[in-house]
């Protein structure tokens, strides 16, 4: 079973930066997976933030290209998200998320984002 733990959120002020991570195991090692950061703010949906395919190619949200980075370390089977000039509206949960794919990455929307696997999630709050 596939299990996603997130870790490094924190609350931070406005213009800081916070890395996340996320370590994934049970993951089988000849299958492919499409690994993704998601975000979920008090009383909104949940939104994509970006994912990684099993190439190596990285899509982000429109609204998160800029300040967002994702990068994946195949040999650690750990996913990071680092945020940048963060904003108060960067306030929510965010989530570490993965299903099984081959060189594609579901988009983003619709009933869990296309995803299969869901970590618990790791705090973030941005004060002004």
């Amino acid at each position: 079973q596939v299990q996603l733990v997130e870790s490094g959120g924190g609350s931070v002020q406005a213009g800081g930066s916070l890395r996340l991570s996320c370590e994934a195991s049970g993951l089988i090692y000849d299958i492919s997976y499409c690994m993704g950061w998601y975000r979920q703010a008090p009383g909104e949906e949940r939104e994509g933030v970006g994912t990684i395919d099993s190439t190596g190619r990285i899509t982000y949200a429109d609204s998160m290209k800029g300040r967002f980075t994702i990068s994946k370390d195949n040999a650690k089977n750990t996913l990071a998200l680092q945020m940048n000039s963060l904003k108060p509206e960067d306030t929510a949960r965010y989530y570490c998320a993965a299903i099984q794919a081959n060189g594609w990455c579901p988009k983003f929307g619709g009933r869990s984002n296309g995803m299969a696997y869901w970590g618990k999630g790791t705090l973030v709050t941005i004060s002004s």
